[in-house]
């Protein structure tokens, strides 16, 4: 099964919209095996935003990922990557698809609720960055005969 990291960020904790997008990702029959509810400091924020070191917005960007508490999780599942990121819609949230979560309830770039690992490599830096391996837990869950083929 594939791991990814996904993080709401401050715009949806102070939105009230934790349970949507939790909710959303258990709909869609990805397993959840590790969740915090954490303020990001400086370093940690650098680290995992390593790739926009220089860019314009790059700033901005930890202000604002700093600015209030997040909450980082670890959902698994065949294909969870592409999963996640089609049910968080694409980046830009005005190209967005209605029944995404950013076309749902985004308006602007900066402020697009979401954050899913782009690829295989990035969700294993990311995972390890967030969570050590004792803080995801294996587990069996009852369902997976009905979501997942052999």
């Amino acid at each position: 099964m594939e791991k990814t990291l996904v993080l709401i960020k401050p715009d949806g904790v102070q939105r009230g919209l934790m349970g949507e997008v939790i909710s959303r990702l258990e709909r869609r029959g990805l397993k959840l095996s590790g969740m915090k509810f954490i303020q990001m400091d400086e370093d940690l924020a650098s680290r995992h935003y390593a790739e926009h070191v220089g860019k314009p917005f790059y700033p901005g960007l930890l202000s604002y990922i700093t600015s209030g508490p997040v909450v980082a999780m670890v959902w698994e599942g065949k294909q969870a990557i592409s999963i996640v990121r089609s049910t968080m819609g694409v980046t830009k949230p005005a190209e967005a698809a209605p029944g995404t979560i950013r076309g749902d309830f985004a308006l602007e770039v900066g402020r697009n609720i979401v954050h899913g690992s782009a690829n295989e490599a990035d969700a294993v830096r990311e995972v390890d960055l967030f969570f050590a391996p004792a803080e995801l837990v294996s587990w069996e869950r009852s369902t997976d005969p009905w979501i997942f083929e052999d």
